[in-house]
């Protein structure tokens, strides 16, 4: 029986991260959003949608019409974004990780129970506070925390003891041949990071926008993730656990509902619980909804309470979530 952890925003948010409505206002203020970049984002906002359907547009613009021009706006709003990231993880590396020092309710020892990581995150957190923690940490199964098919941009670190040799600039290994390590716990990022890059000088990967399962399959390193994430998740005995993720993105989404016609188990953590898969509007009757039909059997518990409350010695929420792992 394989466990796998898939996170989302609300999961960096317990450290601090922004969640979509803090980062449009963000962007809001960005030295580099001129004010023909802010009426997108408002109008986007405006029409029901945020700042990666402004992204979206642009992405689409420059597909459509390449050109000096359109590359320009697209990338000065790629750089506000990719300033967000950097500020955001920033902050979070001055954060306590742990939420106390007892072993019961340890966020690394949760971590460590996973088969593997994947998050639709951009930011580095667990890079900064994670990752030298599984080489460290005695009785570990796991010999380092690895980021698969990426290669680091500079020598491999001397020593350890801080945390920059895990957050610089990565791109795909040169020969394209994407492997997983047995003896290392791997992390996959989904949809790229701030600190992955298509090479030493190249643009950054990071997917944004309401086109992501487009984009996709132009970075052939991302498309190995979002393989390998189906491929698990759809292999017998599997189980999930998400945190923090909203169900908006159709490409996961579309990988889940695969992962359950093989078995694949869930536990969700998130404010709202289990009906964070339903997103069909209020209305006084609710006409049935097909995806929450077919996902809803599959789910064996969900937890609304913050990490940030269930890490902090709250035994009956966490002998809850241990479950999972029985």
């Amino acid at each position: 029986m394989a466990h796998y952890l898939l996170t989302g925003a609300g999961f960096s948010y317990n450290w601090g991260g922004w969640l979509a409505s803090e980062a449009f206002e963000y962007l809001l203020g960005a030295p580099e959003i001129d004010a023909d970049l802010r009426t997108l984002l408002w109008q986007n906002k405006e029409a029901g949608g945020g700042f990666e359907d402004a992204l979206a547009i642009l992405e689409k613009d420059y597909a459509d019409h390449p050109g000096p021009l359109t590359k320009a706006r697209l990338n000065l709003l790629i750089a506000a974004i990719v300033g967000m990231l950097n500020m955001m993880s920033n902050s979070m590396a001055r954060r306590q990780f742990e939420q106390h020092n007892h072993m019961q309710g340890s966020v690394i020892e949760f971590l460590l129970k996973f088969e593997a990581l994947f998050t639709l995150n951009q930011d580095t957190l667990l890079e900064q506070h994670y990752a030298q923690h599984v080489m460290l940490r005695s009785g570990n199964r796991y010999q380092g925390l690895e980021f698969p098919g990426m290669m680091s941009a500079g020598p491999p670190p001397i020593s350890f003891g801080g945390n920059q040799e895990f957050t610089a600039l990565r791109f795909p290994v040169a020969d394209g041949r994407f492997t997983v390590s047995p003896q290392h716990q791997p992390y996959f990022k989904l949809h790229g990071s701030r600190n992955y890059s298509v090479g030493p000088t190249g643009d950054r990967i990071i997917i944004m926008g309401g086109n992501k399962a487009a984009l996709i399959p132009r970075i052939p390193v991302l498309q190995w993730y979002k393989d390998e994430f189906t491929r698990r998740i759809c292999t017998a005995g599997a189980k999930l656990m998400v945190i923090g993720y909203s169900f908006s993105d159709r490409h996961i989404n579309d990988a889940i509902s695969a992962g359950v016609d093989c078995g694949l188990k869930l536990f969700i953590i998130d404010p709202a619980g289990v009906d964070v898969i339903d997103k069909r509007k209020p209305t006084p009757i609710k006409a049935p909804d097909a995806y929450v039909q077919k996902i809803g059997p599959a789910i064996i518990g969900a937890s609304r309470r913050p990490l940030t409350q269930i890490f902090n010695q709250d035994h009956v929420e966490w002998d809850k979530i241990m479950r999972f792992f029985a």
